[in-house]
């Protein structure tokens, strides 16, 4: 159920959702430009990744590159980040109809999972999409999420359709530069798609800021 939107946040966010006008100097707490994103990974994906990651201005743009799954409706999306950062909220857009996930399942530090390991672990946090043309936001348990370097985003099957969209990606949060050389992580390229198994459950909120 969407989080009753709320205008004060001047403080700490906890439960509440970050409603900031485009002309608020924007969005300062948006990591847009502290995701590493010439490494950002889809497994079973058509598209460039790092496509969905755009800046705030550009979220409602469906013009631009989208990524779709490939062989079936299942997607992973590995995002790290240039330093620490501490999760406040996702940001998603995705569609149309069909197309939207029924659900997504976040994994903190999560670096390296696939379709082979994903069902044997548990999530960090999980919600529920709704259709709709709007970016939603999504309010993280910002204990679970603090003092991360990338994030896991498992999406298991879509709302009808054959294959699952995504058109934007973002999220909301605190980031701190890395005090050592910074760890070179190798993603694989590609996920052995027999690897792949459903996995069902999952809740969570949902809510659309910036309108």
């Amino acid at each position: 159920m969407p989080h009753e939107h709320r205008d004060d946040c001047g403080h700490e966010s906890h439960d509440h959702d970050h409603d900031h006008p485009s002309a608020d100097l924007g969005f300062q707490d948006n990591l847009f430009i502290h995701i590493d994103r010439q490494n950002v990974v889809a497994l079973n994906a058509t598209g460039n990744a790092s496509s969905i990651i755009k800046p705030w201005h550009a979220r409602l743009d469906e013009q631009a590159q989208f990524l779709e799954s490939d062989a079936d409706d299942q997607l992973i999306i590995r995002v790290p980040f240039t330093g620490t950062v501490r999760l406040k909220a996702v940001l998603f857009k995705s569609g149309p109809a069909g197309h939207t996930p029924q659900k997504i399942a976040l994994f903190a530090n999560g670096h390296n999972l696939d379709f082979g390991d994903i069902n044997d672990i548990t999530p960090t946090q999980e919600f529920l999409i709704p259709q709709s043309q709007d970016v939603g936001e999504y309010t993280l348990k910002t204990a679970k999420f603090s003092n991360i370097s990338s994030l896991t985003i498992f999406i298991p099957a879509s709302q009808g359709a054959e294959t699952t969209r995504v058109y934007y990606l973002g999220f909301l949060g605190t980031w701190t530069e890395p005090k050592n050389q910074p760890i070179i992580t190798v993603y694989e390229a590609q996920a052995n798609l027999a690897d792949h198994e459903k996995i069902q459950g999952m809740d969570g909120t949902w809510s659309a800021p910036g309108h």
